[in-house]
């Protein structure tokens, strides 16, 4: 699933930065945690500090919503309900299906995964995925300037309880998995993931379940 937590590093976590007022230098470390807390008590959201689509959502932030296998949550009943199919708020294979035959049926790449392409021409998402935010979706250029400095020493000497100094380090060190985090937004298994498309913001971050 799509979501963004400590020691991930990437184009999102940049996105997400900016949005908190941090630092926005694509290193998700515990500063970033902090203040996405706060953000999503004030939204009235479980604060465990990772980002998932019912986070990006509630901040406004509907670029970087990404629904597929393993993705839970307010936004997936949502897109159930505007497909006619049963809305328990779990994207398994029944709603993968029925979202490629919406996206065939609409000249869309059919690969099963809402994003603001696809989300923007679904009933109840149409006014918040606009073009603007479908562009700002895309993957930047490959020739932009990297945010973060590689890292002058090896991974393997930064002690385990230190916050990663860079982008290859975090990608490294994966971050354990988070505590206490809620099930509405809660990672799948490796097993359960899928590739994002190239195409998209996400295909450009590194970390937990990237």
């Amino acid at each position: 699933m799509s979501v963004l937590k400590r020691g991930m590093t990437g184009e999102p976590v940049r996105l997400l930065q900016e949005k908190l007022g941090v630092k926005a230098d694509g290193a998700f470390g515990p500063g970033t945690e902090k203040a996405l807390k706060d953000a999503q008590g004030a939204h009235g959201i479980a604060a465990d500090g990772i980002a998932g689509p019912d986070t990006f959502m509630a901040l406004q932030m509907p670029e970087l919503v990404l629904l597929r296998v393993g993705t839970r949550g307010e936004t997936v009943k949502k897109l159930q309900a505007a497909l006619g199919i049963e809305a328990d708020g779990r994207f398994g294979p029944g709603t993968k299906k029925a979202v490629a035959a919406f996206q065939e049926a609409n000249g869309l790449t059919a690969d099963g995964m809402a994003g603001p392409a696809t989300l923007a021409k679904v009933t109840g998402f149409a006014e918040t995925v606009t073009e603007a935010v479908i562009e700002r979706s895309k993957a930047p250029s490959v020739d932009a300037a990297p945010t973060v400095a590689p890292a002058a020493a090896p991974a393997v000497e930064t002690p385990p309880s230190a916050a990663p100094a860079s982008a290859d380090m975090a990608a490294a060190e994966p971050a354990p998995a988070a505590q206490g985090a809620a099930a509405a937004e809660a990672a799948p298994t490796q097993a359960e993931e899928e590739p994002a498309p190239p195409t998209s913001v996400w295909a450009k971050v590194t970390g937990w379940f990237s």
